[in-house]
């Protein structure tokens, strides 16, 4: 059924390959910085005393001691398990494993962890405290905007600046009535 072509006769020698085909690599070009998910992290350790201001503009782990202020208003300050920190603290996020003594303002949110102290004020929007942390102070969760127009903190009016007279019975909220007490089925 097939037949052979004799007129092309194979030769002897292996003929040369043909060229193969060339080898394509692709390389991702390289992403802009708004997209890496590494971030740069320093790392303070546990043999290291700090005594005075500390800031920067990259993530921080503290292991040692520091104390004064630390300030890293863009970046995340982690107060590891060994951290000893006497200090006013400013950051965006702020996670507390050791120990803090002194307050701490963070932009985004503050996150004492199981074991972790803080003995100072916390001002942030979101706080949280794990069962198991430490923590003796008051905290103020304000708003990312601040104040909006119109609205008085609690902080702001005084005891003496509310006089009885001033209070409209149709400005207090009517208390919930009590359900009244069932006669008893014999």
């Amino acid at each position: 059924m097939w037949k052979r072509d004799e007129s092309v006769k194979p030769a002897n020698s292996p003929a040369p390959a043909a060229p193969a085909a060339p080898i394509q690599q692709t390389v991702a070009p390289p992403q802009p910085e708004s997209r890496r998910i590494e971030r740069d992290v320093v790392n303070i350790g546990k043999s290291v005393v700090i005594k005075g201001e500390l800031n920067g503009s990259e993530d921080l782990t503290i292991e040692g001691q520091v104390e004064g202020k630390i300030e890293l208003r863009q970046n995340v300050l982690t107060i590891g398990p060994n951290g000893k920190i006497k200090a006013a603290v400013f950051a965006k996020s702020v996670i507390v494993l050791g120990e803090v003594v002194g307050n701490v303002s963070a932009s985004e949110k503050v996150d004492i962890r199981d074991n972790g102290s803080v003995d100072g004020d916390l001002i942030s929007p979101r706080v949280a405290i794990a069962e198991g942390a430490h923590f003796r102070g008051s905290i103020d969760m304000q708003r990312q905007g601040g104040a909006a127009k119109g609205d008085v903190k609690a902080s702001d009016v005084k005891p003496s600046d509310v006089k009885p007279s001033d209070v409209k019975p149709s400005d207090m909220k009517p208390a919930s009535p009590a359900p009244a007490p069932q006669p008893a089925k014999v």
